[in-house]
């Protein structure tokens, strides 16, 4: 029997991922080709290339499949001129450097990492992730020239600024132009981190008798950013107009229920494009109806789905629809591709490659507090890891997936319910009890693998015949984000580690078990 083969593959955007070839390597280069598009999720022209190690491991272009061994590495080159790519330093860097250098105890399946190509549809002020340190902007140059002699003073003699208005209408405004980079709607924390920024730049703004010298600030700013929401209320910008009080239950006020970014959604409601009118993106939507039934017509559809973006994003936080009736008018978005895609679209970072990666890096080390764990949930844990195996990658991922849910005091059948040997109507009577989750399905308890698996969203099966559970519950994940969807009560604390441990995606604030289960994979 032929050995695997692992290579790593270094993506066009200078990302890398695993390639796992269970049947060792393919005859040609062309069939390699394949197996890197199809695993990868690549859809545009390429070439491959390795690391010569007669010229001091330069890449070189692959013309026979000799030329690569084992744990080797390949280069995937770009044939065309429209892919575009995004790098995301400050959520993604540790990520990235993780993947090089950490090793798990899976050797993982590389899968889609979808890029936005089309830059059509971008919003005129792209946003990005909240920084981890606040960078206070330049201020107008009388400004500047104002706070450099008050900091050069305060230095002397410790004396504080009291601004006056003109040079407070402009801090303000240059900070709340920064602020509107990251979000309309930031939080407590995030109002803190500007003052406390502000204040370290420029000492002289200290304020007297306030604990942190810049309460003050934090509560202009509040005011500040309340009044500039206004104005593009105004204007119609669609963040802010899906919280108008006309979009409000009769009798609440503005304040209640505000639809905002609470899981790190970069596009949380962005714009629409140049041009374009909820009219005109309609049109196209009901053009995808006619288009995913044609064949080869991926790209068609892949192109409008990326159009289409902002008035799919407003339809669903504004009208909040049911998931059947969003998946008639939307059937496209319910593809593992499309999927993939949309959660790039609003985080700006690739779901499935992600999220596997991050798994396989934080396995071995979830996998060790599970052996630490005693009691009754030790004993729960030693019963699913007892059916894990190093030959099987997505069973391997799959028992640490479980062990999260029990580590974590949750009930996995929640999660994942696994039907054997069961009739049509008692799993169609399970699929309608099933709010939010995963199923699978097989004839006898001994198969291997199950006949079908696939994701249920209020009752509906949304997507079915996927290759293994891990993929289920990350598609699971995206989709929660694609339908603006609450994580389910009873799995907020399995869904809240998948996104601020696993995917590193708005770690600021964590629950007490979500904080402690960190810690621990810290020590």
């Amino acid at each position: 029997m032929t050995s695997p083969v692992v290579l790593k593959v270094i993506l066009m955007d200078n990302t890398s991922q695993r390639l796992n070839l269970l049947n060792g390597l393919p005859q040609s280069v062309e069939e390699l080709r394949d197996e890197v598009q199809h695993q990868c999720g690549l859809t545009c022209s390429f070439n491959l290339q390795f690391m010569d190690p007669l010229f001091d491991n330069e890449f070189m272009n692959l013309t026979l499949i000799s030329e690569i061994q084992n744990r080797g590495t390949i280069k995937v080159v770009d044939l065309s001129d429209t892919a575009t790519f995004q790098y995301i330093p400050s959520a993604a860097g540790s990520y990235s450097q993780a993947q090089e250098s950490s090793s798990s105890s899976f050797s993982g399946v590389s899968v889609p990492d979808t890029e936005i190509l089309s830059t059509e549809s971008e919003p005129s002020t792209p946003r990005s992730f909240w920084p981890v340190k606040f960078g206070v902007p330049q201020f107008s140059f009388d400004s500047e020239l104002k706070l450099e002699r008050a900091n050069a003073e305060y230095r002397e003699k410790g004396t504080l600024l009291i601004p006056d208005n003109k040079l407070l209408s402009n801090i303000l405004q240059g900070l709340i132009q920064e602020i509107v980079r990251y979000g309309l709607y930031i939080t407590d924390n995030q109002f803190s981190s500007v003052g406390e920024a502000l204040v370290q730049k420029h000492p002289c703004l200290s304020e007297r008798g306030s604990v942190s010298g810049y309460a003050g600030w934090k509560q202009r700013l509040k005011n500040k950013l309340a009044l500039y929401r206004s104005q593009l209320r105004k204007l119609g910008c669609p963040e802010v107009t899906v919280n108008a009080l006309s979009h409000k239950p009769e009798g609440k006020g503005p304040a209640f229920a505000i639809k905002r970014p609470r899981r790190s959604e970069v596009n949380y409601c962005p714009p629409h494009p140049t041009g374009e009118s909820e009219e005109s993106l309609e049109k196209l939507r009901v053009e995808l109806l006619t288009d995913i039934k044609k064949r080869n017509n991926k790209e068609a559809v892949r192109m409008k789905m990326e159009k289409t973006f902002s008035y799919r994003r407003l339809e669903v936080v504004r009208e909040t629809p049911m998931v059947q009736d969003f998946q008639k008018r939307w059937p496209a978005l319910f593809d593992v591709f499309e999927i993939n895609a949309e959660f790039k679209r609003i985080t700006t970072l690739p779901l499935q490659s992600r999220f596997l990666s991050q798994l396989d890096i934080l396995s071995s080390k979830l996998l060790a507090l599970y052996k630490r764990r005693g009691g009754q949930i030790g004993k729960r844990l030693q019963s699913i890891m007892d059916r894990m195996t190093e030959e099987d990658v997505d069973l391997g991922r799959e028992s640490v997936l479980k062990g999260l849910c029990v580590y974590l005091n949750e009930d996995v059948e929640n999660l994942l319910k696994e039907h054997v040997a069961v009739s049509d109507a008692d799993f169609e009577e399970a699929v309608e009890e099933t709010t939010v989750g995963i199923f699978t399905v097989k004839k006898h308890e001994a198969q291997p693998r199950p006949d079908d698996i696939g994701i249920v969203l209020e009752g509906e099966i949304v997507i079915q015949e996927l290759d293994n559970v891990p993929l289920a519950v990350c598609l699971l994940f995206g989709l929660l984000y694609a339908l603006n969807m609450d994580y389910p009560r009873e799995l907020r604390y399995t869904f809240e580690v998948l996104q601020k441990v696993v995917m590193e995606l708005d770690g600021g604030t964590y629950s007490k078990k979500a904080q402690v289960l960190k810690n621990r994979l810290n020590e």
